[in-house]
């Protein structure tokens, strides 16, 4: 009996020490590190990213105004013409013919006028003796009035066939890229045929048609009237960001806005021109256009890898108050801008907002903060200041201990 309860002493006393060990080295261990943000209030330029397509400026389908042969293609395919500069010649011969016709009509009629005249005055001088009838003179004025009428007849009707005759060489109406042809010399063409020759677009300024929703155009002038945004002036600046993700090195300018919403899709059009020197944009190509709408003054950007969604699908995100405690909140997000959301409520000054090692903390729980650098372009820490513990030890945050994916709204 004596040798049992010994044994039972010893089991309780180890018992005991182990117990108090335990309780020791959980004491010891160190708070869960994060990498923090920690907010300030900024000037945030809005923009507003908007799908859209170039179109040319101008667009000239070129047809023949007369009929006939073509003789000549005098252009390169693809090239650049300039307004005025000859693209095919159609057989001019008929058209000669015609115009040398016609002025020889107009000497003719030409040719009776002064007979017609002469015969005027030698009738006003008769009539005063009642050497002829008024009726003798009657005729001669009527006749001299019908020798004029027919010279002016001649005279549009050389102008009708000079005006042909020039038709013959069909020009260019307006500058810009020519593109192939679609007769050979040797077809036969009409005036006002239904098929165009070929198409000149000029390509320098090039258009951009860009659609906006009428929500959106709602929710900016709303914006601007609660203060929320300032407009920055009349000229709105707008970049273009290509198929290929690269940015256009030229700013355009916002020209107008429909005056109507498209009762199907629930959009509007509006159109910016951009300067193309290069010919690097062409017609039909698919673009974003960034269009600034103003500043929000005294607002909040917050690295999308500090936002998730909670089960109800409002943003939130965990900070870490004045006590080194983890709390989450409810946010209210405006819109994205560039790996930033805008927040409009749900921070303030000074917060500190969770963006690595988020994951492995709850809130409640009491964190040691690690303020990090968030690179704007990438989204990604790319620089954090070393923190230290308790037993010297250096920061625990490694790239694995990301925060939560951004949220896409």
């Amino acid at each position: 009996m004596a040798l049992a309860a010994a044994s039972l002493l010893l089991v309780s006393a180890c018992s005991q020490e182990q117990s108090q060990k335990a309780g020791t080295n959980a004491a010891a261990l160190p708070k869960p590190e994060v990498g923090v943000v920690t907010l300030q209030p900024q000037s945030v330029s809005i923009n507003a990213e908007m799908p859209g397509r170039t179109t040319a400026s101008l667009v000239a389908e070129v047809r023949p105004q007369v009929g006939g042969i073509i003789e000549q293609r005098l252009f390169t395919e693809g090239s650049e013409v300039k307004e005025g500069d000859a693209l095919y010649q159609i057989e001019p011969a008929s058209y000669k013919a015609a115009y040398e016709s016609a002025a020889a009509d107009l000497q003719r009629a030409e040719a009776t006028v002064p007979s017609a005249q002469s015969m005027v005055t030698r009738y006003q001088g008769l009539i005063k003796q009642n050497a002829v009838s008024k009726q003798d003179l009657d005729n001669a004025v009527a006749s001299l009035a019908q020798a004029k009428a027919d010279v002016a007849a001649a005279k549009a009707a050389l102008e009708t066939a000079r005006i042909n005759l020039d038709y013959t060489s069909i020009k260019a109406p307006i500058s810009g890229r020519i593109d192939r042809s679609t007769l050979t010399p040797g077809a036969l063409v009409t005036a006002s045929q239904d098929t165009a020759l070929t198409t000149i677009r000029t390509l320098d300024p090039i258009n951009v048609d860009v659609t906006q929703s009428s929500t959106n155009l709602l929710n900016l002038r709303q914006a601007i009237q609660d203060g929320r945004i300032k407009i920055s002036g009349e000229n709105v600046s707008v970049r273009l960001k290509l198929e290929n993700g690269a940015i256009y090195p030229l700013p355009g300018k916002l020209e107008f806005a429909e005056s109507a919403v498209s009762e199907t899709t629930g959009t509007f059009t509006l159109r910016a021109t951009f300067p193309n020197p290069d010919r690097l944009l062409l017609p039909g190509m698919y673009v974003r256009a960034l269009v600034e709408e103003g500043v929000a003054p005294n607002s909040f950007l917050l690295p999308q890898r500090g936002v998730s969604r909670n089960a109800k699908g409002e943003p939130t995100g965990l900070f870490v108050n004045a006590e080194n405690k983890v709390e989450e909140r409810v946010l209210e997000v405006r819109q994205s801008v560039g790996n930033n959301w805008l927040v409009n409520g749900g921070v303030a000054a000074g917060d500190r907002v969770i963006v690595e090692g988020s994951q492995l903390v709850r809130a409640g729980q009491e964190v040691q903060a690690v303020d990090v650098i968030v690179d704007d372009t990438t989204g990604e820490v790319r620089e954090r200041k070393q923190a230290q513990t308790t037993d010297g030890a250096g920061s625990q945050l490694t790239q694995n201990q990301t925060g939560n994916a951004a949220v896409k709204e």
